[in-house]
């Protein structure tokens, strides 16, 4: 059953092919996608509008799709719940469901693992496992929905992997996710977060989404931010922030800059004044984030008076800047601390 495709990787337009080449009426497509992707059911034995001949004939070729949750970790305040969620072949992935004022949000995770490198998370630490397909990545937010039942209204692709590093399959879930026969969430409620392939920035901004791309800079300048971004080794500086000032004058979307605030590392009122003078000029917003311990990293997060001081000096500069509400400090909550820690329990 692993190896067998999954039908949530399927749009609708795929799944009139697949009726029609398994001699179905046209309108099982419809039918199929409405019980994957609206209905999120997880087995055939559910799809009850269908022939039992039919749901026969498509489980010999297809998954349902699902996933099993393997472990989860719920906040002292109960606002942020974190999911180990477990895939078809065994492997594992991290998604997390954050209660707002609006609603709940989704982070979900694009990749096993990370070959990013980035210093500041856990995601990357034991390196890339294998990319997330379409379906696998909606399937975190049924898994969620299903536990939870709670209904979620916003996405973040900010967990384990760079979902531009997963190109095909990321553009495909914004496909599905969207769909008015599915989730149907507005792109406008979707954020998009990357270390800066900076190619596929440029693809992406030809496709001219509504989406939110956030931006993961860390540094203002190339030597610091390649010491905690290595992918800026490739795509530095000078060409990651005009391929920023492109996609916002293109998309009509704000660039969204996150910059984990470390102490000692980045946050000094000169590290503000350098960030502010790069970023002149790019329709942005900045997003100060106080750092999640991971232990094998070794930073400490910066003290309340340096972020308050760092956030000061870029509103004098004319920046919109919010400082991110703290969740799930409590239940391991930066990308990869979960999965590496069960990872590390089961070795044992």
């Amino acid at each position: 059953m692993a190896n067998l495709p999954s039908l949530r990787d399927l749009s609708l337009a795929e799944l009139k092919q697949v009726t029609a080449d398994l001699g179905l009426p046209a309108y099982r497509a419809s039918q199929i996608a409405g019980w994957v992707h609206r209905k999120g059911v997880a087995s055939f034995a559910e799809m009850t509008s269908l022939p039992r001949d039919v749901r026969e004939m498509l489980s010999r070729r297809f998954r349902a799709g699902g996933l099993n949750v393997a472990g989860k970790k719920v906040s002292r305040d109960g606002s942020t719940v974190k999911y180990l969620l477990e895939l078809a072949d065994g492997q594992t992935v991290e998604s997390v469901l954050m209660r707002y004022r609006y609603g709940y949000s989704a982070c979900l995770s694009t990749q096993v693992g990370c070959r990013m490198g980035c210093r500041i998370c856990a995601s990357g630490l034991e390196g890339l496992v294998r990319n997330l397909t379409a379906g696998e990545i909606i399937d975190q937010i049924w898994a969620m929905q299903r536990d939870s039942g709670c209904r979620v209204g916003r996405v973040v692709l900010m967990g384990s992997g760079e979902p531009l590093d997963n190109y095909a399959a990321t553009i495909k879930f914004l496909t599905l996710v969207n769909a008015p026969y599915g989730l149907n969430i507005s792109h406008r409620h979707v954020t998009l977060s990357t270390c800066g392939i900076v190619p596929r920035v440029y693809d992406l901004m030809e496709l001219r989404l509504s989406i939110t791309l956030a931006v993961s800079l860390h540094a203002p300048n190339n030597e610091l931010r390649s010491r905690l971004v290595p992918v800026n080794k490739a795509y530095p500086l000078e060409e990651l922030l005009p391929a920023c000032r492109a996609y916002a004058e293109t998309t009509g979307r704000r660039v969204s800059f996150e910059y984990a605030l470390l102490a000692g590392v980045n946050d000094s009122q000169q590290h503000a004044g350098e960030l502010a003078g790069i970023l002149r000029g790019i329709h942005c917003h900045i997003n100060l984030l106080p750092v999640n311990p991971v232990p094998e990293r070794g930073w400490r997060r910066s003290a309340a008076r340096n972020v308050r001081a760092f956030r000061a000096m870029l509103e004098r500069a004319g920046y919109p800047v919010t400082v991110r509400r703290e969740l799930g400090l409590d239940i391991d909550a930066a990308c990869g601390q979960l999965r590496r820690r069960v990872n590390a329990r089961g070795r044992e």
